[in-house]
């Protein structure tokens, strides 16, 4: 039991506590009172200062990083990096990569892409070494020693040697290979005496002979067991190329319901092995289209984003600021071949009279993009082109003279004719608008003689069959020259013959003295001498005008964006644009200067 004095204890302890509460809560209020209500003004003054603090160090890192942005521009730029992929799209049909057997523009393209050959093209279109690392000749022409790179690899990683490269030509000289190569290689003998050296004997001097080892080089390790008569249609040439070019083969992909929206896709990837190191693309795809329309719509939609071998620039391909458009000229010219052997043309007055009132001039100021005029079956610059023997400029009053002359009188409906036969000339060309409208100022240009030029534009495999049976008193067409003056294909009275292996002489043309001095030209290693022999040869051309020099056409190359590394220069053919394509870049991003 507790007692009062305890009680009592207990009560003063308590109302103790009690004023120890009471006190601490006056203290507490005399200090908030004293430490923060009567300095809550000096708080607020506080406030703004930090504030404005905070103002200034914000504005003083703006102006800083404004002044980084700035001065960026002097120690960094964009520039091009290694990497990405490159579309590219074209209109054709894909056959064959195999390249001894590759000939129209896309087979040709992919070829280039995944083989190699023993020379290229540099940026000044001259011959180089690809896979030769040099060549030599000996004093009669007839003898030329190449010697191979150290160390090529194929794709696969196996030893490319002269054993390849043996292998190669004698598969092009194999009938039963059944090559369109095989009459450039007739009669040529080949022999190595090291795993890195070729020797190639001629059968006669020949100074162009280097141009025709750009073709690339096939695996003997591959296709050795391959028999000759089965080499062109097995799965090597379109499923599993390897060679060792650029790229390497990954897969090739078929899209489309109907043969007009079909679309080949071949992909491509970088070469480790490439004798020249890794290209700077990791990939590339062909984007390979049936028509036009559907290349253009793929471009716009940036399916792809670049385009090869158009004859003009489409409309509306969107930013116009972002789109790069490459009117490259080429080793090519484009002529009027007349038909000399029979018909009204074997007349050498009317030839003369159609290149009078032909104005080449008014046809190259036609295009809406910078074209060289021809004027003989040399381009200017190259060997042997002389500028004195140019053909016959516009004379109109002339050209009908030699008409008249020639007994061909003017009737009323305003064309001459002659024994009751109008005196009708039948032109064909490409179904392009390019070749449209250079045949139809040619028609007018000879309507006002009196002449009826009546022309038939064909798709390409209809104009192969006219051309291959010269079914035409006249042909609008481009030829490839390069940059060896060799024209002996176009020219020679033996290209004619319906037995030669291509009949390139388009116009049947026959003259002793430029067969003679086609023949000296081609045989000759001095340059002088040459030079000498295809003067005589283009006084003869000069004077018989088997054909109408027009002009030197160029390639349409276009891409989205900058292609960095690609070097616009003269071109052999549209697929040299892939001779430094290890080169090319389309990446970017900021590095120090």
């Amino acid at each position: 039991m507790i007692d009062r004095t305890t009680k009592l204890r207990w009560r003063r302890r308590l109302r103790r506590s009690k004023q120890q509460v009471e006190d601490i809560s006056v203290q507490a209020e005399e200090h908030i009172e004293r430490h923060f209500f009567k300095r809550l003004n000096r708080l607020l003054n506080v406030r703004r200062f930090v504030i404005s603090w905070i103002l200034l160090f914000g504005l003083l890192a703006g102006l800083v990083l404004y002044q980084t942005a700035g001065l960026e521009n002097y120690y960094l730029s964009l520039q091009p990096t290694p990497g990405g992929t490159l579309n590219e799209g074209t209109v054709g049909a894909f056959t064959n990569a195999n390249p001894i057997y590759a000939v129209n523009n896309i087979d040709i393209s992919v070829s280039k892409l995944v083989f190699a050959g023993l020379f290229k093209y540099n940026s000044k279109n001259q011959l180089v070494g690809d896979l030769a690392q040099k060549w030599q000749v000996d004093k009669l022409g007839t003898s030329y020693k190449v010697t191979l790179r150290k160390n090529l690899l194929w794709q696969d990683g196996r030893p490319l040697t002269a054993k390849d490269v043996i292998f190669t030509y004698r598969t092009i000289q194999n009938p039963d290979a059944n090559s369109p190569l095989l009459s450039s290689w007739k009669g040529i003998r080949l022999s190595s005496s090291n795993p890195r050296s070729v020797v190639f004997q001629l059968p006669s001097a020949l100074s162009s002979f280097p141009h025709a080892l750009t073709n690339g080089i096939i695996p003997k390790h591959l296709l050795d067991g391959v028999p000759m008569t089965q080499m062109r249609s097995i799965a090597f040439n379109t499923a599993s190329p390897v060679g060792a070019g650029p790229f390497r083969w990954r897969a090739i992909e078929v899209q489309g319901d109907t043969v007009e929206d079909r679309v080949q896709r071949i992909g491509l990837l970088a070469n480790e092995n490439y004798h020249s190191g890794k290209p700077n693309l990791n990939g590339f795809i062909l984007n390979i289209f049936r028509n036009q329309e559907k290349l253009i719509e793929s471009f716009k939609k940036r399916e792809i984003n670049a385009i090869a071998g158009l004859t003009s620039v489409p409309e509306g391909l969107g930013d116009q600021l972002a789109i790069q458009v490459h009117n490259i000229p080429l080793a090519s010219e484009v002529l009027v071949f007349f038909k000399t052997s029979k018909g009204i043309l074997k007349d050498v007055n009317v030839r003369r009279a159609l290149l009078l009132a032909t104005n080449t001039p008014k046809i190259t100021e036609s295009f809406e993009y910078p074209v060289a005029q021809a004027s003989q079956p040399l381009l200017k610059g190259q060997l042997g082109y002389n500028a004195r023997l140019k053909q016959a400029s516009q004379n109109i009053s002339k050209a009908k003279q030699l008409l008249q002359k020639a007994g061909w009188k003017t009737g009323g409906h305003n064309i001459r004719s002659k024994a009751g036969k109008d005196l009708i000339i039948k032109v064909y060309s490409q179904a392009d608008s390019e070749y449209a409208g250079v045949t139809e100022i040619i028609q007018k240009q000879w309507r006002a003689v009196g002449v009826d030029a009546q022309v038939t534009l064909q798709a390409d495999a209809d104009l192969h069959t006219t051309i291959g049976s010269h079914d035409y008193d006249a042909l609008v067409y481009g030829i490839t020259i390069g940059v060896d003056p060799d024209v002996y294909a176009y020219w020679h009275s033996s290209q004619l013959d319906i037995r030669s292996a291509n009949r390139l002489n388009f116009s049947e043309y026959k003259s002793n003295s430029a067969d003679q001095a086609l023949e000296a030209g081609r045989n000759r290693l001095i340059a002088s001498v040459r030079r000498e022999k295809y003067r005589q040869f283009l006084a003869a051309w000069r004077q018989d005008v088997p054909a109408i020099a027009l002009y030197q056409p160029r390639f349409l190359y276009i891409t989205r964006g900058q292609l960095f590394g690609f070097k616009p220069r003269i071109l052999n053919t549209g697929p040299n644009r892939y001779d430094n394509v290890e080169d090319w870049m389309i990446n970017q991003k900021k590095l120090p200067k």
